[in-house]
């Protein structure tokens, strides 16, 4: 076994260096107001739940996420959270338990790969806000979560392509590990999917209905949208190599819910993407379009000799963000599929005020594929596929 410690740093990505526009200070007067009057209360919201949970003798541990990677680096994504004794990470739990989870900032993680540990560098939310700071420690054999407990580290390696373990340990807890899929330079194909409507059904476009299914419907009660396991199921066998990346605007907090759907309904494994809800100091909350396009920017600088297919629903802005996709990078979306929703499904405020809560099908280079199943979109896009890669 090496011994030889797996050098890591923070990951540099677009949300930590967001766009002129997007920042607080650039806001209107009013909005500015309201959004630094819900950063101060979650801040406060924080702070108290943290001192009832400390007085609860609760303490950190750490919940970890499926990561991904080439042979040469990997991306790993952990939360620390305040939790009573003897809880334990990805317990199945209705969202209203996960959504109410305390963030434990600032605690020390040792991670390893495959048992080799990794020594970080500069880890911590400076990275993401602060100049660099010189009399922190350049070196350390822990890693430290930010404000929002969230760690999100490269790490740089030789593994073979194939699943590996990630380990994570912190004070008073056993020790818990995660998947980390290390994907072959050789893979020319990969998928990205949305996750709500398009793998589950969640009724995004009717919001209390999505409130629901989120907050108060029992994980295991979960339902697929017909045909589409089968579509990633065909889709596997075409690109043996190709990876699956969910995307979902969910917040990490329902991490476990999502991947036992994926896991039970027979959907490729994969890494899942999810949403940081917590107010950026900065930045405030992404919206649900720009968080999807932000990590399918990131994939595409991930892996640059890539090809994509893109799937997703037009309960959301799916169609429009897949085209801006496609428009930014040239040549490197293979296909996009579109999942139609039913007049049941898009029903909401604004189909009650006469408007459409659905996106119309993008315009684009890239070939479009639409359905209101898996099966239907299948069909059409099957062969396509064959005719181009054959």
């Amino acid at each position: 076994m090496a011994t030889v410690p797996i050098p890591a740093r923070a990951a540099v990505t677009t949300f930590d260096t967001a766009s002129k526009h997007e920042r607080i200070e650039v806001q209107p007067m009013l909005v500015r107001r309201m959004r630094r009057a819900i950063t101060g209360t979650f801040g406060l919201w924080v702070r108290v739940s943290t001192a009832i949970a400390r007085r609860l003798d609760w303490f950190p541990r750490v919940d970890p996420y499926v990561g991904y990677g080439t042979e040469v680096y990997s991306r790993l994504i952990c939360r620390t959270v305040f939790a009573p004794r003897r809880s334990k990470p990805g317990t199945l739990s209705r969202g209203i338990r996960t959504m109410l989870a305390i963030p434990a900032a600032h605690v020390q993680v040792r991670i390893s790969i495959d048992g080799t540990p990794l020594e970080t560098v500069q880890i911590g939310e400076s990275e993401q806000y602060d100049k660099f700071d010189p009399m922190r420690d350049l070196g350390s054999e822990y890693a430290m979560s930010d404000e929002s407990g969230y760690l999100d580290l490269v790490a740089e390696h030789q593994l073979e392509p194939g699943i590996h373990h990630v380990t994570y340990k912190v004070k008073n807890r056993p020790e818990v590990s995660a998947n980390l899929f290390i994907i072959p330079s050789s893979a020319k194909v990969g998928i990205i999917s949305d996750v709500d409507d398009t793998v589950m059904v969640t009724q995004v476009p009717t919001l209390w209905k999505a409130a629901y299914n989120l907050l108060f419907l029992n994980p295991r009660k979960r339902s697929s949208v017909p045909g589409m396991s089968a579509l990633f199921t065909k889709l596997q066998d075409m690109f043996p190599d190709a990876p699956f990346f969910y995307l979902s605007t969910s917040p990490w907090n329902v991490e476990s819910s999502i991947r036992h759907v994926i896991s039970y309904h027979g959907f490729p494994e994969g890494p899942l993407l999810l949403r940081d809800l917590d107010p950026r100091p900065k930045t405030f909350v992404p919206t649900g379009p720009q968080h999807k396009l932000e990590f399918a920017e990131q994939l595409m600088a991930d892996f640059p000799d890539m090809k994509f297919i893109l799937i997703g629903d037009d309960g959301q802005k799916d169609p429009t963000t897949y085209a801006t996709i496609a428009k930014r990078y040239p040549g490197r979306v293979l296909a996009i599929g579109i999942r139609q929703l039913s007049p049941r499904e898009s029903s909401g405020i604004s189909s009650m005020m006469g408007l459409t809560s659905t996106q119309p099908m993008p315009v684009t280079d890239a070939p479009v594929f639409t359905g209101t199943t898996g099966a239907n979109i299948m069909k059409t896009m099957l062969p396509y596929l064959k005719q181009r890669l054959g």
